[in-house]
């Protein structure tokens, strides 16, 4: 899995002209899966966002997590976060995993994500063409891959 996590001051996903999932101080995170991602990645991806320390605690210092500082989590599926562009200029997306092996994945990911925080997880709709605004709140992105797991 792979997830890149932006602190956002707000953020929404807007499919066609409805709004699919909003939240106000947290974190926006747009999750790609790839075919070999399983359940341990799944435990390991959930408790690492909700316990990663990005917010700033009362003398400006990175401290809390988003579980602290009772913030939302917004979760975008985004394929294209597995794109190669090793050969020629158009991205091949070989290993993003397909929607069969994908969206059950993406489910259990939110489930596990709803158990650490202790709340509903707010998401877009799988596969759809969705519009994705925020407020990137920093700026503060960070990329994670459970592969490398650092």
């Amino acid at each position: 899995m792979r997830a890149v996590i932006q602190r956002v001051s707000s953020a929404s996903v807007t499919i066609g002209q409805v709004v699919a999932g909003k939240i106000g101080c947290g974190l926006l995170v747009l999750l790609g899966i790839e075919n070999r991602d399983g359940s341990a990645d799944i435990d390991w991806l959930a408790s690492k966002l909700v316990n990663l320390r990005i917010f700033n605690d009362e003398s400006g210092v990175m401290n809390f997590s988003v579980r602290d500082n009772g913030g939302d989590i917004l979760v975008v599926s985004q394929f294209t976060l597995h794109a190669s562009t090793r050969k020629g200029n158009r991205p091949s997306y070989i290993r993003a995993a397909r929607p069969e092996t994908a969206i059950p994945l993406y489910n259990q990911f939110i489930k596990q994500l709803e158990l650490e925080l202790g709340r509903k997880i707010e998401t877009g709709i799988f596969g759809a063409m969705m519009a994705v605004e925020l407020v990137n709140d920093g700026p503060v992105t960070i990329l994670i891959d459970t592969l490398d797991r650092e």
